[in-house]
């Protein structure tokens, strides 16, 4: 067996621990699945009519929850590859002729796949709020293709946050930011209606042009090149800032 059928052998032996782990604890999911929805029901049934966005407001709003519900499953990613740092999981691998950056790539897979789901149940339940998309077969491949970049851009810059935390409690209050930015981005209200200084902070901040361009291909309006060349940048930027970070604070701690 050669080092990278090896690597991916160790790889597909640790995302198997870590989806047991999820089977244990089925509230990492419950937890990234409830929150957007009850997030989507109070801006569709509560908030929405006091916006106006040009189309209904459940199409508006369902890409940005989209966009949202990463955010909110990325807290069991943190805290649990802390914990194979700080529990000493790591430091017994090194007796075993195991790949220890096998883990990190372990738990990015487990990541993708678990929102993912979380992601599907989201979109059935906009479905049964009245979500209508518009878009073609080639556009919802658009759509997928920027959920999975986002999905893995956040995954990765999650592993380094958690791996650089000194406990499990505190890699987990580090995904914080990224739960509550989408509320500063175009998720719900176009950013030119916002205020000055946080309209700025939003156009320029790395979610707007993330849920444009997935609103856009679900609408089936296409997104402009430009926002779409912009989000995938941002995406491909935080995935090598989050790689570098991550690698760079297992090989020290590991």
């Amino acid at each position: 067996m050669n080092a990278i059928s090896a690597s991916l052998a160790d790889s597909a032996t640790m995302m198997r621990r870590n989806f047991r782990h999820t089977m244990r604890n089925p509230l990492t999911l419950l937890n990234a699945i409830i929150m957007p929805i009850f997030v989507l029901f109070l801006m569709v049934y509560v908030l929405g009519g006091g916006f106006s966005v040009g189309t209904d407001y459940v199409d508006y709003a369902t890409p940005g929850l989209i966009i949202m519900t990463i955010g909110y499953g990325i807290g069991p990613t943190a805290t649990g590859v802390n914990s194979d740092m700080t529990t000493g999981f790591i430091n017994r691998l090194r007796v075993m002729d195991v790949s220890r950056g096998a883990v990190l790539n372990a738990h990015v897979i487990a990541t993708l796949l678990r929102t993912l789901v979380a992601i599907a149940l989201v979109i059935a339940v906009s479905f049964l709020m009245g979500f209508s998309p518009s878009a073609s077969f080639p556009e919802w491949l658009g759509a997928i293709g920027i959920i999975v970049l986002a999905v893995l851009a956040i995954s990765w810059l999650t592993i380094g946050a958690g791996l650089a935390a000194k406990t499990p409690e505190s890699a987990g209050i580090l995904g914080v930011p990224l739960m509550l930015l989408p509320f500063l981005s175009s998720a719900f209200v176009p950013a030119d209606k916002m205020g000055a200084g946080v309209r700025q902070f939003a156009e320029y901040q790395p979610f707007t042009p993330i849920i444009e361009t997935l609103r856009g291909f679900l609408t089936g309006s296409a997104p402009s090149a430009g926002t779409a060349i912009t989000a995938v940048a941002w995406c491909v930027g935080l995935m090598l800032i989050g790689y570098v970070w991550a690698r760079k604070s297992f090989t020290k701690r590991a």
